[in-house]
């Protein structure tokens, strides 16, 4: 089995940054007026969860790991709740893939957490 060398080969961190991609792709169907308001929001949610994946990599010390981890897990919990409440305003947008996508992260998330 060949060993991660980056976190760019976690697929939990491939993942993330599909979502994040995903996400901006969904934001970019918002009024403009929300710019500044759920769009930048959930923009940096799903940046977060990525960006706190490989900052956590990168520590050398099991707890500093696991911060990380529970930060990026904070992110994912910050964005689902995004997600709601942009179907509810938003109806004509489409969801599913990137509510699929996020808790296939979640899973992956919390079975770190759970196992540290």
């Amino acid at each position: 089995m060949s060993q991660t060398k980056s976190f760019k080969d976690l697929i939990v961190w491939q993942k993330a940054k599909a979502l994040a991609i995903m996400i901006y792709k969904i934001t970019d169907d918002f009024p403009k007026s929300e710019q500044f308001g759920l769009s930048s929001q959930m923009r940096r949610s799903a940046v977060s969860i990525s960006s706190n994946i490989a900052e956590g990599y990168r520590r050398f010390h099991a707890k500093e790991k696991r911060q990380f981890t529970s930060t990026a897990f904070g992110s994912g919990a910050e964005l689902e709740s995004q997600l709601e409440i942009a179907k509810e305003i938003y109806r004509e947008c489409s969801y599913q893939e990137a509510e699929d996508l996020l808790a296939d992260i979640m899973k992956i998330l919390n079975s770190f957490l759970s196992k540290s």
